[in-house]
């Protein structure tokens, strides 16, 4: 009997939407060869990581085990699936293998680290094969909200495994490949042993709908609309922004793409050939000119982004261009949880501008391209497989996932970021529970989410800062009393008195109380002051700042 096993460890998206990373190996325990599927990021809040611009999983056991990995494999070209490639490819340095447009997209990510072309491999998708270590990987179309999205069939000598990456099941998706059951019937012929499957939208119990059923409702909306049009939605959702563009011209509006993303996605649709048939568009400098009546922009920034050109129209203007009394902006996107906050500010940004504000309406302008419950059960049914271990979701949606599957008569195991489950037996199981995180992009450089950087930032930023300078000579003798600079706390407390004076005034009485033992010792010193600057803040203002205390010694 063979001692080998098929393990699966995901190190990002399960127990979280974003940031995916899913190892799978096969090879004796602990020795197994190892291939990474998908690397992706999430993004920051001002609330939990302030000033971070990007947030990474922590792929540390992955680096130890460097000389196990043969190669990484992208679904698709979300930031959530790709955003890292760049990031990580220098700690990993093993082949990337995409589609040609998510390998277009990889590219460009890799180009900003100085990483050459020849680091991602195009493959052609299924029923075309790249055998790697002891795998043999394809892409199998699915579709998606964004072009060319595989699922991967994943062979090994344990059995065959189905990762599906994000999936819907549309027939006329309008970009991209449509469902085809025919295709995935034959994939499930030999038997799949397990289903890696998304679970974004296991609680929508309704039947998941058409991009194709977007475009009217579009365009009657446009048709009565009387000034100008805006509509923002996901740059990557390339089919959504061709059903825009498309509805702005037949209701007779010339139509312009603001933001470099949008303009990128495009471009990376056409060059691939993905995207055919797209309206002409004019510039920003061109917009500027056409009556309003008759324009139309798409934009980015669905999300409430702050730098993006949908929150710079609702501050202002944007490439010369303002929303005033009588235009339209239609968001034709769903709020991602975590993004609401930022949504509604830019919507009442608009509304003080007299601009109608259209949401997605109940759906009326906007489709998932995640599989709702009844699309994950047809799917369930095709593949057949013999366990179901849900990715791609917060902890209740793995929980809800597992529990459909266990009551359909298949397998399920909730396997959360850091459970590596061996797939090789009649049942899945839990082998081994590594330590995962996340690491930040913060600036240039990569930190650590435990390093105490951000938590000191979140730390300041609640409580404020007080940095206190004392100064002493050869003789541990104050030269002069020492002077504090107050940052982030109200200027004056309950003595009425300014804040500045009532802290310099105790930090004296202290080093007038202080003994020999403390004046000599800069630790002790260093904590007297700290407390002192505390407790006086807290009498004073009802906060404990952050402190930062200097002390200089003259030799």
């Amino acid at each position: 009997m063979s001692s080998d096993r098929l393990i699966y460890l995901p190190l990002g998206g399960a127990g979280e939407i974003g940031m995916n990373a899913y190892v799978y190996g096969y090879g004796p325990a602990g020795k197994e060869r190892l291939i990474l599927v998908d690397l992706g990021v999430t993004f920051p809040d001002m609330d939990t990581t302030p000033g971070v611009d990007l947030i990474l999983p922590d792929i540390t056991w992955l680096k130890e085990n460097r000389d196990r990995l043969d190669a990484i494999f992208i679904t698709h070209a979300h930031e959530d699936h790709v955003g890292a490639v760049g990031h990580f490819y220098d700690q990993l340095g093993v082949p990337i293998y995409a589609r040609a447009f998510t390998a277009n997209i990889a590219r460009g990510k890799l180009a900003e680290y100085g990483v050459g072309e020849n680091a991602v491999t195009t493959v052609s998708k299924w029923p075309e094969t790249v055998k790697v270590g002891p795998f043999t990987v394809g892409f199998a179309p699915i579709s998606h909200s964004i072009p060319e999205s595989s699922a991967l069939v994943i062979d090994s000598p344990a059995g065959r495994v189905v990762h599906s990456g994000d999936f819907k099941l549309d027939s006329t998706p309008l970009v991209g490949e449509p469902w085809d059951p025919e295709m995935w019937e034959e994939i499930a012929k030999p038997g799949v042993r397990a289903l890696v499957c998304d679970s974004t939208n296991v609680f929508s119990t309704s039947p998941g709908r058409s991009e194709a059923v977007v475009g009217p409702e579009i365009e009657r909306l446009l048709t009565e609309a009387g000034g100008m049009v805006v509509a923002t939605t996901f740059a990557s959702n390339v089919a959504r922004v061709k059903t825009l563009a498309e509805a702005g011209e037949r209701a007779g509006r010339s139509v312009c793409l603001l933001g470099r993303a949008m303009r990128r996605m495009i471009e990376a649709s056409q060059e691939t050939g993905v995207l055919t048939g797209f309206p002409k568009v004019v510039s920003a400098e061109e917009a500027s000119q056409i009556p309003r009546e008759n324009l139309m922009l798409i934009v980015t920034g669905s999300q409430g982004e702050r730098r993006a050109a949908s929150a710079q129209l609702a501050r202002g203007k944007y490439n010369g261009i303002e929303l005033k009394e009588g235009d339209m902006f239609l968001f034709s996107s769903k709020i991602i949880p975590g993004n609401e906050r930022g949504v509604l500010r830019i919507m009442n940004q608009f509304s003080e501008k007299d601009v109608d504000v259209v949401d997605d309406d109940g759906g009326r302008y906007h489709v998932s391209g995640h599989a709702n419950r009844p699309d994950l059960e047809i799917f369930h049914d095709v593949v057949k497989p013999q366990f179901v271990v849900p990715m791609h979701g917060e902890h209740r949606h793995l929980r809800e996932h597992t529990k459909l599957a266990s009551a359909r008569g298949r397998h399920g195991i909730l396997a959360v970021n850091g459970t590596m489950v061996e797939l090789s037996g009649n049942a899945p199981q839990p082998v081994e529970f590594i330590e995962t995180g996340r690491t930040y992009l913060d600036g240039s450089v990569q930190i650590g989410a435990l390093d105490g950087i951000v938590r000191d930032r979140i730390r300041m930023a609640l409580n404020g800062h007080v940095i206190v300078t004392v100064i002493l000579d050869e003789d541990d003798e104050p030269m002069g009393d020492p002077w504090c600079d107050v940052m982030g706390l109200a200027e004056t407390g309950r003595s009425h008195a300014p804040l500045v004076d009532v802290l310099e005034e105790d930090l004296s009485q202290f080093m007038g109380r202080a003994g020999n033992k403390v004046l000599a010792n800069d630790d002790k010193l260093e904590d007297g002051l700290r407390k002192v600057v505390r407790q006086s803040c807290l009498n004073e203002i009802g906060k404990k700042p952050e402190v930062t205390v200097i002390v200089s010694r003259v030799a």
